[in-house]
């Protein structure tokens, strides 16, 4: 029973009372239920969080873009209340998720923001379907790319410390979420171990991440089904590595934010696959950005989403 009242606490319908205006809201496109909140009036903007969160990720800067945007922050598949199938984790698929939702909902053309994973599938809507976002924003993350092929399988000598290393980094969970059964058998009922380890790792200031906020991961990411969908999503990094090869360049305006960890490389990469981008540091922050540096996303945010496209 205890158990229950626990997991209530950090329920969907108990967390929307921290962001008021803000609903929970199911829709079923493409096969898949998804969970998503909605709040604010005015061009819809997607929001699509990263791992290990969810939707409440967003919490720390929702509010001020729903100021002058209708804000719709999915749980992409796979994540939180959103179902968990056994396969389409490929961010070829999930875009089509996200797709079905823009059409369902009538919205036309979006601007989509991803963090981390959930970069990775606004990406794939730009790539795929150019004609439904009106601009992109990517934090902290970009497409898979071949580029994954050259991560190390050791760390280079000296440079695998309490923080990682943004020249040299060594992200080691990338090849652990590879294997299949075995981080469901070590990590369920042991998530915490595995989440609060990362967040001191990639965060310059960790305390940013409240203790209500890693209950609500840990909470999320800690059964066998949760564990599974969202190892999935880098499962099928070959099958995205393999789909950017048909793929042309973005044409949209695209916005990059890095944090210390990923400036530089996003700043190299994305000028490759988008002819109007601009790429933000927010150089004092780690790879959790709207918690270590809310304030600095919203200014790099709500000026490029107001001003006006150049071919209008």
């Amino acid at each position: 029973m205890s158990v229950n009242i626990e997991t209530n606490k950090f329920s969907d319908a108990e967390l929307i009372k921290n962001l008021p205006g803000f609903k929970n809201k199911y829709i079923t496109t493409n096969g898949v239920q998804l969970h998503y909140v909605e709040g604010g009036s005015g061009a819809p903007l997607i929001c699509l969080p990263g791992w290990p969160q969810t939707w409440y990720s967003y919490q720390p800067v929702a509010q001020q873009l729903a100021k002058k945007y209708r804000v719709i922050i999915i749980d992409i598949r796979g994540m939180g209340s959103s179902e968990k199938p056994q396969a389409g984790y490929d961010k070829k698929t999930m875009a089509e998720d996200i797709l079905g939702l823009i059409v369902q909902l009538n919205l036309g053309k979006v601007s989509i923001m991803g963090h981390d994973i959930g970069g990775m599938v606004a990406m794939s809507l730009a790539f795929n379907h150019p004609e439904v976002v009106e601009k992109l924003v990517i934090l902290d993350g970009a497409h898979p790319s071949e580029g994954m092929m050259q991560m190390p399988l050791m760390p280079a000598p000296g440079t695998f410390k309490e923080k990682m290393d943004a020249n040299m980094p060594y992200a080691w969970w990338m090849g652990f979420n590879q294997v299949k059964g075995l981080p469901e058998q070590l990590l369920e009922g042991r998530f915490h171990y595995l989440q609060d380890w990362l967040f001191n790792y990639v965060m310059v200031d960790a305390s940013k991440m409240t203790k209500l906020e890693r209950d609500v991961y840990a909470q999320a990411y800690n059964d066998t089904e949760s564990i599974r969908a969202s190892n999935a999503w880098y499962q099928t990094f070959n099958q995205d590595i393999e789909d950017t090869k048909n793929y042309q360049q973005l044409t949209m305006p695209v916005l990059g934010i890095g944090s210390y960890i990923s400036y530089n490389y996003m700043n190299m990469g994305l000028p490759h696959v988008a002819t109007d981008v601009k790429v933000v540091g927010i150089l004092e922050s780690g790879h959790y950005l709207f918690e270590e540096a809310p304030e600095q996303v919203l200014e790099a945010v709500v000026p490029f989403l107001a001003k006006k496209n150049k071919s209008k």
